[in-house]
């Protein structure tokens, strides 16, 4: 932002977190430029009303409202309350670390809000909606609102102190300019960024569809094919074999040591033995107490969960460790990669048919046992050529995995300059009307 020119003089805020504004601008409690839910649903809503209800974890600084829940009054939780109208802008006062703050567009405008949130409502002649968007959208003013917080496991703070909190004012003329400058240099900023996300998606379709080709057809383009006989992997090298899992591994039902650690299986990354973080537990393996149900498994094992298998949840072992009775464990019965199979059966048609196998009523209780999962055909090179194609996919994997967190790192810098950007601008750092 080295580009952008200082304005001509400055003074002292009088606000700890602000320290110096433009001369000719102003340091005023929010209160003196918004007002504050006005609006709210009558206690006598018909139970049958339809509404678009918007909660705290559907919104946040950087992505604005990212979805709502269609229900009917009567089904709405009791906070469902809080109306607001277009040019509003929302702040959680509950759980303020989770930064929920975005403005209110048309698409969103009919909308129900938790009562965990604040309407800000620019009030005429003091502060336009288009400005109030992005002073709200500071980064150092959400801090200074979690900063204000009381409570530790759930911070929150009251709506009037809220609006008690101070915030930089310019004119009414300077703030239709700095908004119209943030719109235009944000959407610059927003469009490399889907751009770079576009690229990382990609990358990992890329991936995928070079891990399908290779487990199913080898390195050699120039090698003799045949029919494989199964629908979902087609032609296969014609000295490849073809055969159901059953007669590549057998189950396996050990019992370990206690102290053995205990291996998780994510979704997307295999078998592990880290600790599972919190927000991933939907996704993962829950772990139990009781170890004594706990089963052994050894490197080269292949061990899936019966519930999510169709999911991802399955992988090759690596350590020696324990996983839950939920787990399936299944030794090799003779020379053979449990990785080459599990980049196999992590191609889309392979999941597929582990769904297909799958039994239950519906997705979240289907459970693939072991007595199905045998039944799966896979295509299987000699030892030497899964060494090859494990040894090529690593490489070529490395590489775009390299070139991923380079475009990641990208994207995180992109968002860091539109992040300083809009608080240099509205804090009066830099002058957008001359930059």
């Amino acid at each position: 932002m080295s580009h952008y020119k200082r304005y001509p003089a400055y003074k002292d805020s009088g606000v700890e977190w602000l320290e110096q504004i433009p001369e000719h601008w102003s340091a005023k409690p929010l209160c003196r430029v918004v007002s504050c839910n006005d609006d709210s649903l009558p206690d006598d809503t018909l139970a049958d009303a339809p509404l678009r209800y918007v909660d705290i974890s559907s919104v946040d600084q950087t992505g604005g409202i990212k979805q709502v829940a269609e229900m009917q009054f009567g089904d709405a939780p009791s906070r469902a309350r809080r109306k607001a109208k277009d040019g509003d802008v929302v702040i959680s006062t509950v759980r303020t670390y989770l930064k929920s703050v975005a403005p209110v567009t048309p698409d969103y405008a009919d909308c129900v809000y938790s009562t965990g949130f604040a309407v800000l409502r620019p009030r005429a002649g003091q502060v336009s909606p288009e400005f109030l968007k992005w002073m709200m959208l500071d980064d150092l003013l959400v801090q200074t609102v979690e900063a204000h917080s009381e409570g530790l496991s759930y911070p929150a703070i009251n709506a009037t102190e809220l609006v008690k909190l101070k915030a930089p004012i310019p004119p009414p003329v300077e703030q239709t300019v700095i908004a119209a400058a943030l719109d235009r240099e944000t959407a610059r900023i927003d469009a490399l960024i889907e751009k770079k996300t576009r690229f990382i998606e990609l990358l990992k379709e890329k991936r995928q569809a070079l891990i399908t080709h290779t487990v199913t057809k080898g390195l050699d383009p120039n090698v003799k094919m045949k029919h494989s006989g199964v629908e979902w992997i087609g032609e296969v090298p014609e000295h490849w074999k073809v055969c159901r899992l059953g007669s590549l591994y057998r189950e396996a039902v050990r019992t370990g040591d206690p102290l053995l650690p205990i291996l998780s299986i994510s979704i997307h990354d295999g078998i592990t033995d880290d600790e599972l973080a919190p927000e991933d537990r939907d996704r993962q393996i829950y772990q139990i107490e009781d170890r004594t149900k706990y089963k052994r498994v050894r490197p080269n094992d292949l061990a899936y969960n019966m519930m999510r298998a169709w999911q991802g949840a399955f992988g090759a072992v690596a350590v020696d460790g324990l996983v839950s009775p939920a787990y399936v464990v299944a030794e090799p019965a003779g020379e053979l990669r449990s990785t080459y199979i599990e980049n196999l059966l992590r191609t889309p048609m392979a999941v597929e048919e582990m769904r297909r196998f799958s039994r239950g009523i519906a997705d979240f209780r289907m459970r693939l046992y072991w007595e199905y999962f045998r039944d799966l055909h896979v295509c299987v090179p000699p030892l030497d050529e899964q060494d090859e194609i494990l040894s090529d996919l690593s490489w070529r994997g490395a590489r775009m995995e390299k070139l991923g967190e380079a475009t990641e790192r990208s994207i995180a810098l992109l968002k860091e300059r539109r992040s300083a950007l809009i608080t240099a601008a509205v804090t009066g750092k830099i002058d957008l009307a001359c930059g």
